[in-house]
């Protein structure tokens, strides 16, 4: 078994573009893979286990693996992080136990990767004003996915002030030169104003913006975890979601005017935007495929580097108690 730690992942110098035509390969497979919906257990009302299995079909590359995972992500008030993630990683031919991963770097790239991915098969033909909210880990994902997967096109990005972290984020990507910043001091002046609407905002109580009206034809609206935007569930033209399973418990799903995958956009078999004026909302849950596939990748180009293994003494014959 290996053990890979996020210093190790990081040391592959995995390209944001990387992540994002991973993600393109992983939603390809999604129909092939075993994706059971998520299990969640609570310790208090706001901590909470999820685990997130996932059986990725056999790969045509290699017949001796078949990869099975399964992620546990956990956010535990008070902790430092508060949100933290590790993945099992087996062969699903023989059991075999593979690799003990730290699955921090893989939640935070694939879900900014996801997000680059819906963000560009869902915006209008003209689309080149996003607005973001929430400026941690993930939105900077999000951003970098974005603006590696598409260097050649310019980006205008409007930011929620928020102490001192849109400044921090624009330092972070002084270096690019595809985007320009405005830092802005009102969510109702990004909602009217934006193309694109990525929320990275981890904890709402009730709406961030309560007028629903205000948000413009054509925009596109990705809520990364989930929260805050309710009430354009049913008013939207149009609902995306990663994995039915995941969305059809939502409280308004019965009510989505017109709803898919977006997996069924990225493949070619659903338009995604029908016109230019219909404002989209798309749910990525956030899916154990995308996490298993990432992890897989890595396991293999580690195992080229020569990672070493660690010893598992385990039993090879039928024992006895």
């Amino acid at each position: 078994m290996k053990i890979i730690s996020t210093k190790t992942i990081r040391d592959l110098n995995i390209t944001p573009k990387q992540c994002v035509d991973w993600i393109y390969e992983s939603f390809a497979l999604k129909a092939e893979a075993q994706l059971p919906a998520k299990i969640s257990v609570h310790p208090t009302d706001t901590d909470f286990f999820t685990s997130m299995p996932c059986l990725l079909p056999q790969s045509k590359d290699n017949r001796d693996i078949r990869y099975f995972g399964v992620k546990e992500v956990h956010r535990i008030e008070g902790a430092v992080p508060s949100l933290g993630s590790d993945m099992l990683l087996y062969n699903a031919k023989n059991g075999d136990l593979l690799a003990l991963v730290d699955a921090d770097w893989i939640t935070t790239m694939r879900t900014g990767a996801v997000a680059a991915a819906s963000s560009k098969a869902l915006r209008k033909k003209d689309a080149s004003c996003y607005g973001m909210l929430g400026l941690g880990n993930t939105a900077r994902a999000s951003l970098l996915c974005i603006l590696e997967a598409e260097p050649e096109k310019q980006f205008k990005v409007k930011l929620l002030r928020y102490k001192d972290q849109a400044e921090l984020f624009i330092v972070r990507f002084k270096d690019y030169g595809n985007v320009s910043f405005e830092i802005v001091d009102d969510i109702r002046d990004i909602a009217r104003s934006v193309d694109v609407l990525i929320s990275c905002i981890t904890s709402a109580n009730g709406l961030i913006v309560e007028d629903e009206s205000i948000f413009p034809p054509g925009i596109t609206i990705i809520p990364v975890h989930m929260r805050g935007f309710q009430n354009c569930d049913t008013t939207f033209d149009r609902v995306f979601g990663d994995d039915t399973g995941h969305v059809r418990n939502f409280k308004y799903f019965p009510q989505y005017q017109d709803y898919n995958e977006i997996g069924e956009v990225l493949a070619g078999r659903d338009p995604g935007r029908k016109s230019e004026k219909q404002r989209i909302i798309d749910y990525n849950y956030g899916l154990g495929l995308h996490d298993v596939l990432f992890a897989s990748k890595i396991y293999e180009m580690v195992a080229k580097q020569g990672l070493p293994e660690v010893e598992i003494a385990k039993e090879t014959e039928k024992f006895w108690i």
